[in-house]
């Protein structure tokens, strides 16, 4: 699939800063853009797998026992 094209309502700090970013590290904003969109896609995506894996593990009962739950605390501490 071809890459597509879309269109971001940026504020103009944000807007300033990505310019600045891009002058900076001679990087297009385009190329910036796209590669921050790709860090959160990836870090959301991440994380509702591991909130959807631990409801499923909720339900079905599996909770960590008084006596794991403490000794977390103290590899903790």
């Amino acid at each position: 699939m071809p890459d597509s094209s879309v269109t971001l309502n940026l504020s103009d700090e944000d807007r300033e800063r990505l310019a600045r970013l891009a002058a900076e590290t001679g990087r297009s904003e385009g190329a910036i853009a796209a590669e921050a969109l790709h860090a959160y896609l990836d870090v959301q995506s991440w994380q509702l797998r591991e909130i959807r894996r631990g409801l499923a593990e909720a339900d079905a009962g599996d909770f960590a026992s008084p006596e794991e739950v403490e000794a977390m605390f103290r590899k903790c501490r």
